[in-house]
């Protein structure tokens, strides 16, 4: 019964919906928006498919952004440090503190957090934990903000909606920008300022065209494509 009305709201969805048409910003997120009709606040995705290959370091595109108006999604962060940074840590908001006792939770298969910081003088616990954390994107890097001896700053960061963007092997990124409840204008706003970290963060090596496609979505909506000139020039 539920994948029954699962497909009918899918329909119905699609219906309004010329799958042909990239839509300008504003058309493509009332278009999503309308679309998430699941009885949980959707989150709204965004994808875009670049003209890069990341095999190679010249071209490679990762960054870290502020959305405007957050994710609308609670992150978990786990901090390494130790002493006052730990405390810092700690009343930031942390949900996990700790050094070589948080990399034995994380070595025995607790990793139950969102986002991972840790101060640069536990680097040499942390990289340990490479083959652990660096496929599932939760490996500290300077490049990003989670390598820092300001933990009380990056904490705040990653609990207001801090978003950490990474190209795929096949060159796409993709990433929650909101929740359906969010105002239009909210989504607009959070759509843009992550295409614009996405094209601050070109790479030297790019060739041809960088972005080739963009695209949103809710978690149980169609894909809506959006008209890249309207993002501004990529």
């Amino acid at each position: 019964m539920a994948d029954k009305k699962q497909g009918k709201r899918m329909r119905q969805a699609l219906e309004s919906l010329d799958r042909n048409v990239s839509y300008a910003l504003a058309d493509a997120v009332k278009l999503v928006r309308g679309a998430a009709r699941a009885k949980f606040d959707e989150t709204i995705e965004m994808a875009l498919n670049l003209g890069v290959d990341p095999r190679h370091s010249d071209q490679m595109v990762r960054g870290v952004v502020a959305l405007p108006n957050g994710t609308g999604r609670s992150v978990r962060v786990a901090v390494f440090a130790k002493g006052d940074k730990a405390k810092d840590a700690t009343a930031a908001g942390a949900d996990l503190v700790g050094a070589e006792d948080l990399a034995e939770k994380i070595q025995g298969g607790e990793i139950n957090f969102d986002r991972c910081i840790a101060t640069p003088d536990m680097m040499g616990v942390v990289g340990k934990l490479g083959k652990v954390l660096g496929p599932r994107g939760l490996m500290p890097n300077p490049k990003v903000g989670t390598v820092t001896a300001d933990v009380t700053e990056a904490v705040k960061a990653a609990k207001a909606g801090q978003v950490e963007f990474r190209a795929e092997k096949n060159g796409i990124i993709h990433a929650g920008i909101g929740k359906a409840s969010f105002s239009e204008e909210a989504l607009v706003q959070n759509v843009q300022a992550f295409f614009d970290a996405i094209m601050r963060a070109k790479p030297s090596g790019t060739k041809g065209i960088y972005v080739k496609k963009v695209t949103l979505t809710s978690t149980m909506g169609p894909g809506v494509r959006l008209d890249i000139a309207s993002l501004g020039r990529a």
